[in-house]
């Protein structure tokens, strides 16, 4: 078992606070994933649970043992960084077998272990060339290579794909994903993209200024954030914002009005004592859709700037009255020019959330889980 908890955990340097009262569960063989914009703690995070940085407040615990004051090197813990840190004069075969001689194991253990993590990792035909002689997702499978050759409890992954091209980060992904499922071992992955943390992860944790904003799976950071924050930070193109003013409330819907005089009955959870309040309506880029016969639609006129084709989605840049929006085309827009267009959203589709950010709960589920 390698379960992970933190409890209450804090860190500070002097008077600046970086994390505040963090509260975690990471269950055995789960690939979890920290995930925020610079600054949020999400690096620092790591590095306390690899034991590289102290904590400040709360408990770590690690298969139910509290190592706050254990060594790094006694976490039985697998760390892979952004910086290959390979030794350079040493070839592949040495920068593998490194860990395993400074752990005084025996010869055959070492060519045993540093043959299957080279099979593993597809780097068994560059054993004997030295890091200089390699391309950058070789050099960051060598790094993996070395972490796995001591069989840690728990691999820890600060930002490594950050060095490497866009195609090399895509495949280095998926090798990333089929060496989770291979060996089965718990895995955090400290990122800020989100793409990466979308495709790879079990579970994320959304982190910002300390806090964690949202833990939950892909599919619900998507299509159930917790926050404004969370909705425009997980997706590409980012959640588009309007504001709105609630007019009316109901047990089953709240009633909305835009700054264009549009009104559109939503279906969500909200009291009586929230009409009247400055809310933010969100639509995502990929829930427009051409109108249809449907009177509790909400019908947007866009006026478009900018057409982005990407060969196999189009997006509409444009406005909406004042505000800036951006949409999937659809049907056949894709192809012609266009200057005005009309979409339509499902209210089921529609986010809300507060002034204080925080998001109304959706008491319909979206269209796009029909």
């Amino acid at each position: 078992m390698a379960e992970v908890r933190l409890e209450r955990i804090s860190k500070a340097y002097g008077n600046v606070q970086i994390l505040r009262d963090i509260d975690l569960d990471i269950a055995h063989g789960e690939f979890v994933v920290f995930v925020g914009p610079s600054g949020s703690g999400k690096s620092t995070l790591l590095r306390m649970i690899g034991g590289l940085e102290r904590i400040s407040d709360g408990r770590l615990l690690i298969d139910n043992r509290i190592v706050n004051n254990i060594d790094a090197s006694e976490r039985n813990l697998g760390m892979v960084f952004q910086s290959y840190a390979l030794y350079p004069h040493m070839t592949v075969r040495q920068n593998l077998a490194f860990p395993l001689r400074m752990a005084k194991a025996s010869a055959e253990e070492i060519e045993a272990k540093v043959k299957e993590a080279a099979a593993l990792l597809q780097v068994d035909h560059l054993l004997d060339r030295k890091p200089r002689q390699l391309s950058g997702g070789q050099r960051q499978r060598v790094a993996i290579g070395r972490a796995i050759v001591r069989e840690p409890k728990v691999f820890l992954f600060d930002e490594p794909l950050s060095n490497l091209d866009t195609e090399l980060r895509v495949q280095m992904r998926v090798q990333i994903a089929k060496l989770h499922k291979q060996l089965g071992n718990t895995m955090i992955y400290v990122t800020h993209d989100q793409v990466e943390a979308m495709t790879m992860a079990d579970k994320i944790v959304v982190l910002k200024d300390g806090n964690i904003e949202q833990v939950g799976t892909p599919h619900d950071l998507y299509h159930k954030p917790a926050s404004q924050f969370v909705a425009g930070f997980i997706g590409s193109p980012k959640m588009n914002f309007l504001d709105a003013t609630i007019v009316s409330a109901h047990q089953d819907r709240v009633e909305v009005r835009l700054e264009t005089g549009v009104t559109v009955s939503l279906p969500v959870d909200a009291d009586a004592q929230a009409v009247g309040k400055h809310v933010t309506l969100g639509i995502r880029p990929d829930d427009f859709r051409a109108p249809a016969d449907s009177e509790d639609d909400l019908l947007v006129e866009l006026d478009v700037d900018f057409v982005e084709h990407l060969g196999n989605a189009t997006y509409l840049y444009g406005n909406a009255g004042a505000a800036s929006l951006v949409a999937r085309a659809p049907g056949l827009t894709a192809a012609g020019r266009v200057e005005k267009i009309g979409l339509a959203v499902a209210p089921s589709d529609c986010h809300l959330f507060l002034p204080n950010g925080k998001a109304l709960r959706r008491l319909r589920a979206p269209t796009s889980w029909n």
